[in-house]
């Protein structure tokens, strides 16, 4: 098998592949151009979108072209392909905001040079297309009863799929034959729920230009107990740090279970295998492997100075010295520790409840800590209505709270 095909199997990066073989001898006969496509269906990617690009880096660094596209087209209407229900439909504004802002996240992680990776846009000949013509071109060469036996459609159908949505393979489709018409396109990648799509679009470009192209997917990542990959107690892990702050996003690779590291290493850092193989072996210490994984993929998305700051907040928080400053921090009113700062509205107010009654319920479930008299080491606080009163702040005027065993937040009273 061709050595960068054996790179991504080695790391994780291998589910499907439309022919192995023939996909080997053409990387090893020169550059393959690839793509992979993301919908602008949100200001930011998140975790989840982050597979594909790290493949794409590492065929790019073997000697491939690689094409991240923008669906900035096929957005307007939404993939059906692992969704139970149908996408939100947005403004055309709203859409090209989106794009410009992944686009921008996307040229930070890969570095777009116009040569050996760049980005395009499906808006630019999807937009104005011509229904019928297209139809008559392109929608003749799909059968509805082949399509309806792809995944993506025969689990919608279970819950309603819209005609919108089902022109969606048609689209994606057509996007491939684009990119092969336009640069040379040969190759698709992306997570496993695109097999369906990525199918359909080599069997268009064999009908229509009889040219022979290839689709590659990859496992669709969960943590080892089924949960989705990157879903936080907030929501998804967005790589915009307004949304996903650069220690919350280091905090969660921090705390991934132990039985993750090893896969997680491989996929989302750019560590050479025997390395990752080495922190994992048996015998070494989990949590070295784990700070090793977030310091890699924080200063991979956010810049090594965030990286480092967060690695010095999470020293601090876990009680190994460091930076608190780089900790997530709330001011609140000294006034209030001193008349004596209820509990519950600490935590609610400090960010680490959404609300007052699940604060009420962290504390009464003994997940609320609080720095004792001095600035000391933290206790548990149980009662509701307990009072955090000034005694607790250390001479800078800050404490620290702790929800449950992982959240912490630096309180700076003013």
């Amino acid at each position: 098998m061709n050595p960068a095909l054996e790179t991504l199997k080695e790391r994780g990066f291998f589910q499907q592949c439309t022919d192995p073989e023939g996909l080997s001898k053409a990387m090893d006969e020169g550059p393959v151009t690839f793509y992979v496509g993301t919908d602008p269906t949100g200001p930011s990617l998140h975790v989840g979108h982050m597979v594909p690009l790290f493949a794409l880096r590492h065929l790019r660094a073997a000697g491939h072209r690689g094409i991240a596209l923008i669906g900035g087209g096929t957005a307007r209407i939404g993939d059906p392909s692992g969704k139970t229900e149908m996408r939100k439909m947005l403004t055309y504004e709203q859409l090209d905001a989106n794009a410009a802002s992944i686009s921008a996240q996307m040229n930070r992680f890969i570095g777009f040079d116009g040569a050996t990776a760049f980005t395009d846009n499906n808006k630019n000949w999807l937009a104005d297309l011509n229904y019928i013509d297209f139809l008559r071109e392109i929608g003749r060469h799909f059968s509805v009863n082949r399509m309806l036996s792809f995944e993506a459609y025969k689990l919608r159908m279970e819950t309603g799929l819209s005609f919108i949505e089902f022109n969606y393979q048609l689209l994606q489709s057509y996007d491939f034959l684009e990119l092969f018409r336009r640069h040379g396109c040969r190759l698709q990648i992306g997570g496993d729920d695109q097999w369906g799509n990525i199918v359909a679009g080599i069997e268009l470009i064999r009908r229509v230009e009889g040219a022979e192209v290839y689709g590659l997917t990859f496992p669709l990542v969960t943590t080892s107990d089924g949960k989705k990959m990157g879903k936080t107690e907030k929501g998804a892990l967005f790589l915009d740090p307004s949304l996903t702050s650069p220690y919350d996003f280091f905090q969660y690779w921090r705390n991934v279970q132990d039985a993750d590291v090893r896969r997680f290493l491989l996929m989302y850092t750019f560590l050479p295998t025997a390395e990752c193989e080495a922190l994992c072996a048996p015998g070494t210490n989990p949590n070295e492997a784990k700070e090793r994984l977030a310091y890699e993929i924080t200063s991979l998305i956010h810049g090594k100075d965030e990286a480092d700051k967060a690695l010095a907040g999470a020293k601090a928080a876990f009680g190994g010295g460091g930076d608190k400053s780089a900790m997530p921090t709330a001011e609140l009113l000294r006034a209030r520790f001193e008349a004596g700062y209820n509990i519950v509205d600490l935590f609610a107010d400090a960010g680490l409840a959404p609300t007052k009654s699940e604060s009420r319920r962290l504390v009464q479930q003994g997940g609320a800590f609080v720095s004792a008299a001095g600035g000391g080491d933290l206790e548990a606080l149980s009662d509701i209505g307990a009072a955090v009163g000034s005694d607790r702040l250390d001479v800078s005027g800050e404490l620290v709270l702790r929800a449950g065993k992982k959240r912490y937040c630096r309180v700076v009273a003013k």
